[in-house]
């Protein structure tokens, strides 16, 4: 019981600190992309308070980067994680996982800074991150880019 209120009041000061809180279903979701591969990708916003960051689409296992790409607003930020699957030279098959920070230029600069600075503390909530991206345009998540990141 006394651990319950020491990690309680301990992620509420994290959340003060940050100001963004993050919902519960963004860690299940991320636990079960990571263990369970249920999810190709996951893309996650701040909701329409700017008070916490929530899961906005999960994307299934039969789904590509190019559908990720597409969920990805062009004048708004986000973050997403990709479950990339690819085979090394050796023919050995891996998966990485990737998290995005997708910061369009024609995002309003306030939802920029909130992306910013909430970023690290979001992706802490994430275990198993491997690789971090940050794009601004589709450009700069392209299929060559991740093979190059991942190895």
């Amino acid at each position: 019981m006394l651990v319950s209120v020491l990690l309680l009041s301990f992620s509420e000061q994290a959340n003060s600190a940050s100001g963004i809180a993050v919902d519960d279903a963004c860690k299940l979701n991320f636990l079960e992309l990571k263990a369970k591969r249920n999810f190709r990708y996951i893309v996650f916003k701040l909701d329409d308070g700017l008070q916490q960051v929530v899961v906005e689409k999960a994307g299934g296992q039969d789904e590509t980067l190019i559908d990720l790409n597409n969920s990805l607003p062009a004048d708004d930020c986000r973050y997403a994680v990709y479950d990339y699957d690819f085979t090394t030279d050796e023919n050995c098959r891996k998966s990485k996982i990737f998290f995005i920070a997708w910061s369009p230029e024609t995002s309003k600069v306030r939802t920029k800074m909130l992306y910013a600075s909430s970023k690290d503390r979001f992706k802490r909530e994430l275990d198993g991150i491997q690789v971090e991206l940050q794009a601004t345009d589709a450009s700069e998540m392209s299929m060559d880019i991740f093979k190059e990141r991942a190895y």
